[in-house]
């Protein structure tokens, strides 16, 4: 028999629990995982050598002709030490990676996610550690890492092709972080392989990385991208467009990409992104004396001379993203928010009091890109003016 407290106490756990499979079925819920083990045969495989994986809901009613791929998130390794410790984790192995659940972009209900809520939505699994661009034939023995990741994009679009992409009527590329790059990087290349027929166009969530010294006057962030490109074999696979321009080591930052680019973009960033504030602007060994060390994981609490850096530094991003004047081509929204990924949840995708500019949210913002409703290009003031910014935890 249970005390009254016990009683009272499982209750409210029951009801807490069901509160939460309610909040799931309204904003989506686990989305199977697809293992492609017909990819190993071509050696597009994961740094451990295991199947490539992507989740898969179909689409349904006016939707069942039209595909959203977006791409998982994740950062980069640039060296055989950082990918051997990815290599026996998620983000290098299918064996180890979690279920997971649809939301914001790739949310099932019509209230949360008016225009894509019905498509075709998935999401590729990230685990090669070079935003899908690698291709290295040899596998050392010694450490077993295989750096594959162009072929594993590649296997997954042909698979998608397969199961009906390719009577796609319209299709969106997307991805967060690490796959908001890779959303830059393949974007031609995916238009290329649909219909022509096709409505396509991509969206990179908080994946526009600039290229910016920093707070040292060192170019960190330059050489870590030329040792992700050495490492994983990815110049051949750099857009061409700009490696017949420029030296490949530059073809990882959209700002040297996007001019060249053919298939119409959306950009969606913070203006103070959290990744890019840490890792770009303050990157540890810039500062040794650890002086940025509370400012860079909040701006809250930067001091003055760090407030006017980190103002620099968004003014470096604006002056980065393309200035394209009255076009529907290229859609942005750029926000004044300390954030990093803001596409993949409800709270900041489509809600009451989600991420907003001009009292329009990100949902509606790209939605009204893609279907040519109007114009946007919204960038917002400087920090801190915008109070509907939320903490968005890096993907």
């Amino acid at each position: 028999m249970f005390t009254k407290s016990q009683l009272e106490w499982r209750i409210h756990s029951i009801v807490c629990v069901l509160g939460l499979l309610i909040l799931v079925s309204v904003d989506g819920a686990d989305v199977p995982m697809t293992i492609l083990s017909s990819a190993v045969a071509i050696g597009a495989v994961c740094l451990d050598g295991s199947a490539p994986a992507y989740h898969f809901s179909p689409g349904s009613g006016s939707g069942v002709n039209n595909w959203l791929v977006h791409m998982e998130g994740g950062g980069w390794c640039r060296n055989t030490q950082e990918c051997l410790a990815r290599r026996d984790t998620y983000r290098g192995s299918s064996k180890h990676m979690p279920p997971l659940s649809f939301s914001g972009i790739l949310g099932n209900q019509q209230s949360s996610n008016p225009d894509f809520y019905n498509w075709n939505r998935i999401k590729i699994r990230y685990c090669d550690g070079s935003s899908f661009t690698g291709d290295v034939d040899t596998v050392d023995p010694k450490t077993n890492l295989h750096y594959r990741g162009n072929r594993i994009w590649l296997a997954i679009i042909q698979d998608l092709l397969a199961k009906g992409m390719n009577n796609a009527q319209n299709a969106l590329l997307s991805g967060c972080s690490a796959g908001g790059l890779a959303s830059i990087l393949h974007c031609d290349k995916f238009r290329s392989l649909l219909p022509a027929t096709a409505k396509v166009k991509c969206l990179s969530d908080a994946g526009y990385f600039i290229d910016a010294k920093d707070v040292s006057g060192g170019q960190y962030i330059r050489s870590f991208y030329q040792d992700v490109i050495t490492t994983h074999g990815s110049a051949k696979n750099l857009p061409s467009s700009c490696t017949s321009r420029l030296p490949s080591g530059l073809c990882f930052f959209p700002q040297y990409v996007v001019p060249q680019m053919g298939t119409p973009l959306f950009i969606l960033n913070a203006a103070y992104d959290s990744w890019q504030i840490r890792n770009i602007l303050a990157p540890n060994n810039a500062d040794p004396e650890k002086t940025w060390s509370e400012c860079k994981l909040t701006i809250k609490k930067c001091n003055s001379a760090q407030l006017n850096t980190v103002q620099d530094f968004r003014s470096e991003f604006l002056n980065a993203i393309p200035r394209v004047g009255n076009t529907s081509s290229t859609g942005m929204f750029i926000d004044s928010c300390n954030a990093h990924c803001q596409s993949g949840s409800l709270d900041t995708w489509f809600s009451a009091d989600s991420n907003s500019i001009q009292k329009t949210a990100i949902g509606k913002a790209v939605g009204d890109w893609y279907y040519d409703r109007e114009v946007v290009q919204l960038i917002d003031c400087p920090y801190p003016c915008n109070p509907t910014c939320k903490i968005v935890k890096d993907d």
